[in-house]
C-alpha cells in the first residue's frame, strides 16, 4: 500500500486527564508502524464524550485518512459510547471485522462478550473499534492484520493491487490474462508489465503466506550433525544433573601436600588477551590451494586481479531496443533480436533498432537502450511472430540503460586482497572472473579432550553410578564449527597422571592446538597443570584469570616431537568451557590466520536488574530489537554448570565487577555486549 495517513484515537477519560496512563495507544502505534512503515501515523487522546468522538472521526475522514483505529470506550458502562459515535459517522458497516474480533477474543477470555466493537467505512476511510487494554489491542490487531492492506486498497479502488491479491488467492497470477496467444508472437507482447508493483511489506507478507503452506517432514539426525537445525519435538531431562551430590574427589597420593591457594597469579582479561595474541602470532602456518566451492570462511593468502573486464562488452540493463541516440524519437525499423548469449556482427544503421534482452551485448553502432515501456508497436508480420517497426516515444540519451565495458570490474582491478575472508559474494566474484581455485592460509588443527573419572560417552543410554555424560566435546566441536573451524574429538582421559599423559600426547600428535576441559582447578584430581609442566615441559603462560565463569582457565605451550603445540586447558563446567572457548580459543585461531581477533561489540539495555559478582562476568543473553537500542534478556540462572543458560545466546554481556558502591545493575542500565552468535535465531 502506498504511504497514507493512519490515525490512532485513544478514547478514555482517565488517559485524557493524564496521557502517561495510555498504554494501548503507543502499543498500537508500534504495531501499525511494523505493518505500514511508510505511512504517516497520527495519534490523539479524547474523553469518553460522544460528540467529541464523532467530531474527531469526521475530522480525520475529511483529511482522507486511510485507517482509523480507536481504542477504548467499547464496554457496558454509561461512559462507553465509542460504538454509538462510530455508527453515527460510518456510511457502511463492516460487521465481519467486528465478528472476527469477538470470535478470536472469546478464545482468550469470556470477558470478550462485554465488548461492543463496531467497524465500518466513511467515504474512503476504514474505522475499527478496539477495546481499551494493551493486551486486547495486541490480540485484536493480530486478527485484522492480514486484511488491512487489502481492505484499504478496495476502499481506495486500487484495482491493480486488489486484482493481484484475488489472483494470488487462487494460487496464480493469471498468466492467461497476460497473453492469450503463443509466446512466439513477439509483436503481441505487452508494452507495460502486467504485474502490479508491490511494497516490500506486501511482498514479505505474500512470501510468508505462501511458504507457510510448505509441508516439511521430520528427520532424525545425530547431534554431531544437528547444528543449525530446528528441533521438531521437545526433549526433557532423563536424569537430574548432576545425578549425585557434589563431593570431594577420590584420594590421591600426597593429597595433604596440595597447595591451599593457587600458585598462579590472577590476570586481568586484557592481560590474558595480550598473552594469547603474543604467543599465537608465533604459530607458523602454510598456504594451501582450495577449490572456491570449499573456500568459504578461509583467509586469502594472495591478492587476485581481474583477468578481463566485466562486462566484457557493452551490455543492456533492460529489456527493450538497442538504438542510435542521435536518431532521437520516432519510428524505427526493427532489424533483429539480440538475446543474452547472442552476438551481432552487422552494425546498426540510422533509423534502425534491434530488440534486446537484459544482459545481452549491444550491436555495433548502438549506443543506448530504450525500455519496452517507452515504445509503441507500429507494424509486424501477419503471423505476429516478428516486429517490423516500433515507435520510440521518448528521445534517448547516449549510454542510456547501458553497462559499458568494465562497468562492474575493470581489467586488472583487485578482486580480493590478501587477508580478506572469503564470503559468499567474494566467491561469486571469483567464479565470475574465471578463478576456480584460490590460495588460502592454513588453519591450525584443533583437538578436543575431556578429562574426568566421572564422564561417560553420551551414546550410553544408562548412567553409571556417580557418572555424568560428557557434553563438552559435542558442545565445543559444534561451537568451533559455528565459528568456522573444524576439530577432532580425542575422547575422555581419566584423572590419573599416566592416563592424562598418554591422552595429551596422542592429542598433540594429531593437532596444533589442544583444547582440554576439566582438571585445572584446585581439586585432588585436577592433575592437568602438573602433567603439562612436568611431563611435557610446558610453559604455562597463565593459570588463572579474573573472570566469571572460567577463573582457572589455563594457556600453555610446549615443544612436542619438534613442533610447537598450544594448549588451552579450560574448566570442566560446560558454561565455563563454552565462554572460555569463545573468548580465548576462537581468538587464538583468528590470530593464527592474521584476522581481527576481536568479536564485534555493541551497547545494549538490560531488561531486568542484575546482581554483580566481585569478578567481571560474561553473561549469556539474547537481544530483542524493539527500541532505538537493543534490549538484552539474560538467559536464566547463570550457574557455570547450567548449559541451558547458553542455549540460543547471541551475546555475552560484559558485566563490571561489584564494588562497595555498586552491587547491582538496575533494569535499563546500558552495558557492552560481545556479539558471539546469530541474532536472527530468537
Amino acid at each position: 500500500m502506498a504511504a497514507g495517513i493512519i490515525v490512532i484515537i485513544t478514547v478514555s477519560d482517565t488517559c485524557y486527564k493524564n496521557p502517561t496512563n495510555d498504554t494501548s495507544g503507543p502499543t498500537l502505534v508500534e504495531l501499525v508502524k511494523s505493518l505500514f512503515p511508510q505511512s504517516t501515523i497520527q495519534t490523539t487522546i479524547i474523553p469518553d464524550e460522544r460528540k467529541i468522538i464523532e467530531d474527531k472521526l469526521k475530522e480525520y475522514c475529511m483529511k482522507n485518512a486511510d485507517l482509523i483505529i480507536t481504542t477504548g470506550g467499547t464496554g457496558f458502562s454509561n461512559r462507553d459510547v465509542t460504538p454509538e459515535a462510530t455508527r453515527a459517522v460510518i456510511e457502511k458497516e463492516a460487521p465481519a471485522i467486528s465478528v472476527a474480533l469477538t470470535i478470536e477474543s472469546l478464545k482468550k477470555t469470556p470477558m470478550a462478550m462485554v465488548s461492543r466493537s463496531v467497524s465500518g467505512i466513511c467515504d474512503k476511510t476504514l474505522i475499527i473499534n478496539f477495546p481499551g487494554s494493551k493486551k486486547a489491542v495486541i490480540e485484536c490487531f493480530e486478527v485484522v492484520k492480514p486484511i488491512l492492506h487489502h481492505a484499504i486498497e478496495i476502499i481506495k479502488n486500487d484495482t491493480k493491487k486488489v486484482k493481484s491479491v484475488h489472483d494470488s488467492m487462487q494460487g496464480h497470477v493469471c498468466p492467461h490474462k497476460i497473453s492469450s496467444v503463443d509466446v512466439t508472437k513477439v509483436a503481441l507482447r505487452p508494452r507495460e508489465s502486467p504485474y502490479p508493483m508491490l511494497e516490500m511489506t506486501e511482498a514479505f507478507n505474500i512470501v510468508d503466506s505462501v511458504m507457510k503452506k510448505w509441508v516439511g517432514t521430520v528427520q532424525q539426525v545425530n547431534i554431531e550433525n544437528g547444528l543449525g537445525y530446528v528441533v521438531a519435538e521437545s526433549l526433557y531431562a532423563k536424569e537430574p544433573m548432576p545425578p549425585f551430590p557434589a563431593s570431594i574427589k577420590d584420594d590421591v597420593t600426597k593429597v595433604a601436600l596440595r597447595p591451599r591457594e593457587s600458585p598462579y597469579p590472577m590476570l586481568e582479561m586484557s592481560e590474558a588477551f595480550n598473552i594469547v595474541d603474543s604467543v599465537m602470532r608465533k604459530w607458523v602456518g602454510t598456504v594451501q590451494q582450495v577449490n572456491i566451492e570449499d573456500g568459504l570462511g578461509y583467509v586469502v593468502a594472495e591478492s587476485l586481479y581481474a583477468k578481463e573486464p566485466m562486462p566484457p562488452f557493452p551490455a543492456s540493463i533492460k529489456d527493450g531496443y538497442a538504438c542510435i541516440s542521435s536518431d532521437g524519437a520516432g519510428v524505427r525499423r526493427v532489424r533483429a533480436a539480440v538475446t543474452a548469449g547472442d552476438s551481432f556482427d552487422l552494425p546498426l544503421q540510422s533509423g534502425e533498432c534491434a530488440r534486446i534482452n537484459t544482459g545481452a551485448p549491444l550491436p555495433p553502432g548502438a549506443d543506448c537502450v530504450v525500455q519496452v515501456e517507452d515504445t509503441k508497436l507500429i507494424s509486424a508480420t501477419p503471423d505476429n511472430e516478428t516486429e517490423l517497426e516500433v515507435e520510440i516515444l521518448t528521445a534517448p540519451k547516449p549510454q542510456q540503460d547501458v553497462r559499458p565495458i568494465g562497468f562492474d570490474i575493470t581489467l586488472g582491478d583487485p578482486l580480493v586482497t590478501e587477508g580478506a575472508v572469503l564470503d559468499a559474494a567474494l566467491l561469486g566474484v571469483l567464479a565470475g572472473a574465471g578463478y576456480q581455485n584460490v590460495r588460502v592460509r592454513t588453519r591450525p588443527v584443533v583437538a578436543i579432550l575431556s578429562t574426568g573419572n566421572e564422564l561417560q560417552d553420551p551414546s550410553e543410554v544408562t548412567l553409571k553410578p556417580a557418572h555424568i555424560r560428557d557434553s563438552n566435546q559435542t558442545m565445543l566441536k559444534a561451537l568451533l564449527k559455528e565459528q568456522g573451524y573444524t576439530s577432532v574429538c580425542m575422547g575422555v582421559a581419566r584423572d590419573e597422571a599416566g592416563a592424562l599423559r598418554a591422552s595429551v600426547a596422542a592429542a598433540l600428535r594429531t593437532a596444533d592446538v589442544l583444547v582440554c576441559t576439566g582438571g585445572v582447578s584446585m581439586g585432588e584430581k585436577d592433575l592437568l597443570k602438573p602433567v603439562l609442566t612436568q611431563d611435557f615441559d610446558a610453559t604455562l603462560h597463565f593459570g588463572r584469570v579474573r573472570m566469571k565463569p572460567g577463573k582457572p582457565s589455563t594457556f600453555a605451550s610446549c615443544q612436542f616431537e619438534g613442533k610447537t603445540k598450544y594448549i588451552f586447558a579450560l574448566p570442566g563446567n560446560p558454561v565455563s568451557a563454552y565462554v572460555c572457548c569463545l573468548l580465548f580459543v576462537i581468538r587464538a585461531l583468528r590470530v593464527c590466520e592474521h584476522r581481527n581477533a576481536e568479536f564485534p561489540r555493541m551497547r545494549v539495555r538490560l531488561t531486568k536488574q542484575f546482581p554483580l559478582d566481585p569478578r567481571p562476568e560474561y553473561v549469556r543473553a539474547v537481544l530483542k530489537f524493539t527500541d532505538d537500542m537493543p534490549s538484552a534478556e539474560v538467559l536464566g540462572n547463570q550457574c557455570s554448570s547450567r548449559l541451558l543458560s547458553a542455549c540460543g545466546a547471541s551475546v555475552l554481556l560484559e558485566m563490571p565487577p561489584a564494588d562497595k558502591d555498586l552491587r547491582c545493575l538496575a533494569a535499563g542500565t546500558v552495558v557492552p555486549a560481545i556479539i558471539t552468535g546469530r541474532m536472527d535465531l530468537n
